[in-house]
């Protein structure tokens, strides 16, 4: 970088200079920052005549004319001017300023025989330019054509010698000169081609050519309208050294870190944790700071936040949110393909479910998502990098506070149970840390994962998952043992860790599916699946019956219990579908008609959002119905009987 400064300030210092030169960078590399920063107080360092060199510094983001481009170096070369004539210059008739060869003249003549404030001013006197340096930022961002701005710079400093400096992206300058006024373009090439008769594509003995008409377009506008190749010649006239601009990175991260210091906890956090803020700049391969200042702007917001809600947070789950928020910003705002997958995406264990299949089944679907994941998450062994709440924060500017506390939640849960499960060999194959070992260690490895498996010591909602990557890593050869033994092991490991864990399990919902896209053509996959799904049903049909024989105690005596019961940590146990209805009814007849009232009520409200759980319910409650229609009495008729038949109605239009 010290280089790059001297190299400009020789420029600066050669006694007459005809030519102007050029920052080239990426957007929001830091072009601005360097100029700033590094470069400006170096340059106002050197003398001239005995005087310091003044910078003057012009964004052209936004110009819509070349007399804006004058106006602004008038009123920066003339900072005595009164406030009246500055208020002039923003008037209509202070638009009108010529370029600046011509402003010293035109502007004494219009102002030197008027009257401000009763006093006369030679104008003539205000135009010093030997000791200034004129920098251009954005040239690419003017709303004048790029052409016409250079056209004008060039006249004052080929003629009067003027230190200019340029600050561009040229990348986006050939961009914007192929992309301007297309529409236009391709109708002229249209027209011009149809005259000469050369709208349908012909080959050299003049038959048809299995040439496009999309590249015979092209050709012809690149022919009319080649104005790359002016900017190119003018470029040549004007620009005598062009300079790459290559950031320093640490230093400028640092200065963005600084201008947090008035929150102790996050520039320290920051500064411990910039060799990660710089990594996951570095991959996100754009070079855009712009981008990261707004990504550090971010997570201050999230990491306040937490750190006021949960103040014992492990700071490895906040690096890993720093990661994120970071990935995030560069996806979403460089327009990336993968801001669309990842918008769709609800939670961390989808997250790492469709992570896992796209590599192992190679889902080509899924690719940018692996491809995220390998960019940013490469190392990172933690099972939760992703955060909806901060996806949804990026995306939409919307802080979901109900997303956030569940998403810390169950990092935090996750955390806790990688810190319990360090001793478990099984992880290592799960979160892809096993590429890392030598030979002999992963031999050892897969045989002591299998032990884990045969023995139900895996977590029952891993089963699957490690099933597939042991199938993956038996058709790469690389562990030994028949496929239908490994399927054993897994069966049997599958009911030991479903005996073991039962009431976790029964908790589960059956509407919820594998959290994992099988679309897969194995069959032992397929088979270790439905036979998961089935020690699961079995699982959470047992877990039923249990909790179903305690709900019901509560009935007809202690019916607050009952209410308390169903509608809280019953709401989505299938408790109705392994019961006795016939026992049910016998407590229902004995249970006073005010509770029965509520309970038909209870009923509607219970399935009202839970379709799936009145799929499992249902057919036991057809039998209450039932039994319910057949001891139905033929005597007069009473408020009991009527609202046991109340229920059943209920049932039937549920």
């Amino acid at each position: 970088m010290e280089e790059l400064i001297e190299s400009i300030c020789d420029y600066v210092r050669k006694p007459y200079t005809d030519y102007a030169v050029m920052l080239n960078g990426e957007w929001g590399s830091g072009k601005t920052y360097f100029w700033n920063n590094k470069l400006r107080n170096r340059l106002e360092a050197i003398k001239v005549n005995g005087k310091n060199y003044k910078t003057i510094y012009m964004s052209l983001y936004g110009i819509n004319s070349l007399e804006e481009i004058s106006k602004k170096i008038f009123i920066e070369t003339n900072p005595t001017l009164s406030k009246t004539l500055k208020k002039f210059v923003d008037t209509r008739e202070g638009n009108r300023i010529p370029e600046y060869v011509k402003t010293g003249l035109d502007m004494a003549n219009l102002f030197g025989s008027m009257s401000f404030n009763s006093d006369k001013v030679d104008f003539s006197k205000l135009f010093s330019i030997d000791d200034k340096i004129l920098c251009f930022d954005d040239l690419e961002r003017a709303n004048v054509d790029v052409i016409d701005i250079l056209g004008y710079i060039n006249n004052f400093v080929e003629h009067d010698g003027i230190k200019t400096i340029l600050i561009c992206n040229e990348k986006e300058l050939a961009t914007k000169f192929k992309n301007n006024n297309m529409e236009m373009k391709t109708f002229i090439a249209s027209y011009i081609l149809d005259k000469e008769g050369n709208l349908v594509p012909k080959d050299k003995k003049g038959e048809g050519s299995t040439k496009p008409l999309a590249n015979i377009l092209e050709d012809k506008i690149t022919d009319i309208f080649d104005r790359a190749n002016a900017y190119e010649r003018i470029k040549e006239k004007l620009i005598g050294e062009t300079f790459e601009y290559i950031p320093e990175y640490p230093y400028i991260l640092n200065g963005m870190i600084m201008k947090y210091s008035y929150n102790e906890k996050l520039i320290d956090f920051y500064k411990r944790n910039s060799h990660l803020i710089i990594a996951a700049f570095k991959k996100s391969g754009t070079g855009n700071l712009r981008i990261l200042k707004h990504a550090l702007n971010d997570f201050e917001k999230i990491f306040t936040a937490t750190l006021n809600q949960y103040p014992d947070v492990d700071y490895d789950i906040l690096r890993t949110m720093l990661t994120f928020t970071i990935a995030m910003s560069f996806e979403i705002k460089a327009g990336n393909m993968v801001k669309e997958k990842l918008k769709y995406i609800k939670s961390n264990d989808e997250y790492n479910s469709i992570i896992l299949t796209s590599k192992i089944l190679n889902d080509k679907n899924q690719f940018y998502l692996r491809e995220f994941d390998n960019k940013y998450f490469f190392n990172d062994p933690s099972r939760f990098k992703f955060f909806k709440f901060i996806e949804i924060y990026v995306r939409t500017r919307v802080f979901e506070e109900k997303e956030f506390k569940e998403n810390l939640e169950e990092a935090l849960n996750s955390f806790k149970d990688d810190k319990n499960n360090e001793g478990k060999k099984y992880l290592r194959l799960l979160n892809d840390s096993y590429w890392k070992i030598s030979d002999f260690e992963f031999d050892s490895l897969w045989q002591q994962v299998l032990e884990e498996v045969k023995s139900g010591q895996v977590e029952f909602n891993e089963y699957v998952k490690l099933f597939i990557i042991f199938k993956y890593l038996l058709n790469m050869g690389l562990i030994r043992i028949q496929a239908s033994e490994l399927k054993q092991a897994f069966i049997l490991g599958m009911q030991l860790a479903a005996s073991n864990n039962i009431n976790d399990i029964g908790t589960l919902s059956t509407n919820l599916d594998m959290d994992i896209d099988y679309d897969t053509e194995d069959r032992d996959i397929a088979e270790i699946r439905e036979k998961y799904l089935s020690i699961r049903e079995k699982a959470i049909q047992e877990v039923a019956y249990n909790k179903a024989t305690e709900l019901f105690k509560n009935l007809p005596n202690n019916i607050s219990e009952f209410y308390k019961e169903i509608m809280g940590d019953y709401s989505d146990i299938p408790v109705f579908s392994r019961y006795d209805m016939e026992d049910l009814y016998g407590k229902l007849e004995l249970t006073p008609n005010y509770d029965l009232y509520n309970i038909i009520n209870m009923m509607q409200v219970r399935y009202k959002q839970n379709k799936e759980l009145l799929k499992e319910d249902l057919r036991n409650l057809k039998k209450l119905a039932d039994i319910i229609h057949k001891n139905k009495t033929q005597k007069e008729k009473t408020i009991k009987q009527a609202l046991l038949e109340n229920l059943a109605t209920t049932i039937e239009k549920l």
